[in-house]
């Protein structure tokens, strides 16, 4: 089995361990009960962040020994943004005639089998890293041909006109299968000299000793709320100086749908029903021109709403039978699931981005354009020219280091720099103009004048609302939500859903979800908010179930539906949730999300 790699420093190095584990137990799935405040509450979490090795039995006689071998910059995370900063490094040692070892590593099974966007990509980025891209057969085989938006109401669609100009003008743009994209950027950076590294999580430590890469600069790309990244922020205080990152779920399905309803190119958004004003968030619909009749469709919830009853994949399987959508999709079939986290702090959450010894780049640290809902052509380039700040640094010929790991300061100089800077900052104030009493309506009011007249350049930047955890408010303040059953042929229940995602973890590896405090669930998330986790989980995770004895509940946590969304991790009221890496390979295996 493959298990995670652990960065560590060493004199002069990065160090990222590789390793193969074996564990015997049987995990799956978690139980944590509480039965009164005074009865003792039963260890479960098995994970060393919890479990410290030195009192784990199970490491008893592991053997400490490992290979090592030499690397000049390791890369972790293979999506949009490691493999742009691969594929320029080795651009530019090529270039110079100079010899890099570049090295990438990912924790899913295969590059892109985690990615998972709408995706509709504007082609910037890629046109600076691979001018040729067409005739080099990327997968984007879908130009947008036509742009529509919308306010819903329950029955009713209410057009709105896309003004030349706003942020959800896709003039330009591509619609793809972006998992295809990332591994179609794979192939470029293997013909290149990139050594790729699927399978291999990045963690802390692991069971077994394997192989060890030293390296003089580490990348971090893991996307979204990325496991190390939390890490990191912390040890070197990262995050001193921005706002907290604030997020949103996002829900995908692919359809094939009757090609008489097939418009391949267009692009549909919309925002208002199934949410309430209060709540952020908005819908999308793509046409994709794939061969078949393909649709890609999705809806995007922030994680700063306040109703703990609240469920993101419920108002999503709900919004598919709106008035305006249900046509699209009678007598189709659906053919694929997924969710993930996404980035909307923007502007005011970027955190530093270099420390000694390592950097961090797209989604890790957020460079998402949320008004546009787009985030891969800012990963990208923040990957390029993290890429270039490295190899001018590694091949100074007076490079001397004051600190352990090489320390490359103008990375973060040039991306400020740079039109990703430009962009973020115009659209700074969108996002959190939807804090006030008219909330998505005010929010809409607020854009109209200030982004299409100003472009942003107002001289106030508005604040968040603070950590998404902290938003929610207790159940006996809430209503609570009563949503449809499933019809089985336009919307689904949630298991049947996770089987179309691929997902799968290994039985016998220690669970990847962890709690801080295995009393707090009960205690705590049950009894204020009415278990919140049971509802924004996406697929199935968590579950509240009564005890045998009938005398209280206890919470279940099914790790092998994880789909490495990363909700919980954020979302949790208690923040007694911590997600790390599971074993190397394990989680959904998407094709093309």
């Amino acid at each position: 089995l493959l298990m995670p790699l652990r960065v560590v420093q060493k004199p002069a190095h990065r160090c990222i361990r590789a390793l193969k584990a074996v564990q015997t137990e049987h995990v799956v799935p978690q139980v944590y009960t509480r039965r009164s405040s005074s009865a003792p509450v039963p260890r479960i979490t098995s994970h060393y962040t919890i479990c410290p090795r030195d009192k784990d039995p199970r490491w008893e006689g592991v053997e400490m020994e490992r290979f090592a071998d030499e690397a000049d910059v390791v890369i972790v995370g293979g999506g949009p943004a490691g493999l742009s900063a691969a594929i320029r490094l080795k651009q530019l040692a090529n270039q110079h005639e100079k010899e890099l070892r570049v090295c990438v590593v990912e924790k899913a099974s295969q590059i892109g089998a985690h990615t998972l966007s709408g995706a509709c990509l504007e082609p910037s980025a890629l046109n600076e890293l691979i001018p040729d891209w067409k005739d080099r057969g990327a997968p984007l085989n879908t130009k947008v041909t036509e742009d529509r938006f919308a306010i819903l109401t329950e029955k009713y669609r209410i057009p709105v006109p896309i003004l030349p100009g706003l942020p959800m003008n896709n003039h330009g743009n591509y619609i793809v299968r972006l998992g295809h994209f990332v591994r179609w950027l794979g192939e470029q950076a293997e013909e290149l000299g990139v050594e790729l590294y699927p399978g291999y999580a990045a963690s802390e430590d692991i069971f077994e000793r394997g192989m060890e890469l030293h390296a003089k600069v580490t990348v971090f790309g893991e996307g979204c709320h990325g496991h190390l990244a939390k890490q990191l922020y912390k040890h070197f205080n990262l995050r001193e100086g921005c706002e907290p990152q604030t997020y949103a779920i996002g829900l995908k399905e692919l359809w094939l749908i009757d090609e008489k309803k097939w418009r391949p190119g267009r692009v549909e958004h919309s925002v208002g029903w199934p949410l309430n004003r209060n709540t952020y968030g908005g819908s999308f619909l793509y046409h994709l021109n794939e061969g078949e009749p393909m649709v890609a469709l999705g809806l995007v919830v922030g994680l700063d709403y306040t109703n703990p009853y609240l469920s993101p994949f419920r108002e999503f399987q709900r919004w598919k039978h709106h008035p305006s959508v249900v046509p699209t999709l009678e007598g189709g079939s659906r053919i694929a699931y997924g969710a993930r986290a996404l980035n909307e702090g923007g502007f005011q959450s970027v955190p530093k981005l270099t420390f000694p010894g390592g950097a961090l780049i797209g989604c890790s640290p957020g460079f998402m354009n949320v008004p546009k809902i787009k985030g891969t052509h800012t990963a990208m380039k923040s990957g390029m020219l993290a890429a270039e700040a490295i190899f001018s640094k590694l091949t100074d010929e007076n490079l001397q280091s004051d600190t352990a790991g090489i320390h490359v300061p103008s990375y973060e100089e040039s991306l400020k720099n740079s039109w990703v800077w430009k962009e973020l900052r115009s659209v700074r104030n969108i996002r959190p103009s939807f804090h006030n009493y008219f909330g998505l309506y005010g929010g809409m009011v607020y854009t109209g004048i200030f982004y299409w007249i100003l472009r942003g350049k107002e001289p106030w930047t508005l604040k968040h609302a603070g950590l998404d955890a902290a938003q929610l408010k207790p159940a006996k303040e809430c209503t609570p939500i009563e949503y449809p059953k499933p019809d089985g042929k336009i919307s689904f229940d949630l298991l049947s859903s996770v089987a179309l995602s691929g997902t799968n973890h290994e039985h016998d590896q220690p669970p990847h979800l962890t709690l801080k405090d295995d009393s707090v669930p009960v205690a705590q998330n049950l009894a204020v908010y009415d278990g919140p986790e049971q509802r924004f989980c996406p697929a199935g995770v968590y579950e509240f179930v009564p005890l045998e004895s009938g005398e209280g509940m206890r919470l279940q946590i099914n790790a092998q539906n994880c789909v490495h969304c990363k909700t919980c991790d954020i979302k949790d009221p208690s923040q007694n949730i911590n997600w790390v890496v599971p074993e190397g390979s394990g989680g959904p295996a998407y094709n093309g999300m």
